[in-house]
């Protein structure tokens, strides 16, 4: 694997972490909480790079839901409901 897509594996675990740290530090993503809505969890965890040409806030969600999608796949976290907030798990 060449060293940049190695750094971009280490990007990506990093996100992991911050997006899992930051959900443990809310109440509303406890198991059985209400949730938090993805946009919620994108800007709080700083990753909004501010408005960009051709590259809009929403646009820059994108990769993050990736990032909630392995975790959820994981079983780290959850969807409340299908197009819902987001929560930890068990």
């Amino acid at each position: 694997m060449s060293s940049f897509k190695e750094r971009g594996e280490s990007v990506k675990a990093v996100v992991s972490r911050l997006i899992l740290d930051f959900m443990q530090s809310r109440s509303e993503c406890r198991e059985n909480g209400s949730g938090l809505k993805q946009a919620e969890i994108f800007r709080g965890c700083g990753l909004d790079w501010g408005p960009q040409k051709n590259a809009t806030s929403s646009n820059q969600q994108y990769w993050v839901v990736a990032a909630l999608r392995v975790l959820e796949s994981t079983g780290e976290i959850e969807r409340v409901v299908e197009s819902g907030p987001w929560r930890l798990t068990g």
